[in-house]
């Protein structure tokens, strides 16, 4: 079995070795930086299984970095913040994170989620996946995970994309928002439905010519979403 690879991201160098010591008990091959340009540098160089990434950075704050990771790469990324409020965690996801994790953390804790990812991840690496998808103007590559409005290609994040990509392939089928949460994030996933009117609201901003009367993705009031066929 190949060793998972993890890049670890905090400038706090206790914590760093800490998190390193764990991750490499289970036979994980772990990366540190110790900075935001650092962990570009890295994330630039090798396509890793996960990044545990601190909001709180030095030369480029967490979410920035996760941003522009989601410019070249969907590896998944959870966050480690010291804040509590959600909307710090729904910001890091509108940024492109798969997971968020508030300090202080239990390591045990920490572990269990980055499994939690990688088996989502592999299971999603499984399913046979058709190649193309043709709604109207709008094309979704679903093995390259690219999607266009005519000949415009549209930068979704991984999320984005699995959502889109879910609702498409079942039109005119309404999810409400926890059906969404479950089978994109999956049923271990900590956070709350608001995260998928996040992605939603998101969504539409990007592949909509009018978000507030929606072409493709739409709202059955009361009840959830759907793609319009």
């Amino acid at each position: 079995m190949d060793r998972k690879k993890i890049l670890v991201v905090d400038d706090e160098k206790l914590i760093v070795k800490g998190i390193r010591f764990s991750l490499e008990q289970d036979n994980m091959q772990v990366d540190c930086a110790y900075d935001g340009e650092e962990a570009l540098a890295y994330a630039k160089k090798c396509e890793y299984d996960l990044v545990l990434l601190d909001v709180m950075l030095p030369k480029l704050d967490g979410f920035e970095v996760c941003q522009q990771i989601r410019e070249f790469s969907d590896m998944p990324v959870v966050m480690l913040t010291a804040k509590s409020e959600d909307m710090d965690k729904i910001l890091g996801l509108e940024y492109g994170a798969d997971d968020y994790i508030t300090k202080p953390f239990n390591i045990l804790e920490v572990k269990a989620r980055i499994k939690a990812i990688m088996r989502r991840t592999a299971r999603k690496e499984e399913i046979p996946q058709s190649t193309i998808l043709v709604k109207g103007t709008m094309k979704i590559d679903c093995e390259g995970r690219r999607v266009f409005i005519g000949e415009r290609e549209i930068n979704l994040t991984a999320k984005e994309f699995d959502v889109l990509e879910l609702l498409a392939t079942n039109p005119n089928k309404v999810y409400s928002r926890e059906n969404l949460l479950n089978l994109v994030w999956g049923n271990d996933y900590p956070g709350d439905a608001r995260t998928v009117d996040v992605h939603i609201r998101r969504l539409r901003e990007k592949v909509e010519l009018n978000p507030s009367e929606p072409r493709y993705v739409h709202t059955k009031w009361g009840v959830g979403y759907y793609f319009k066929g």
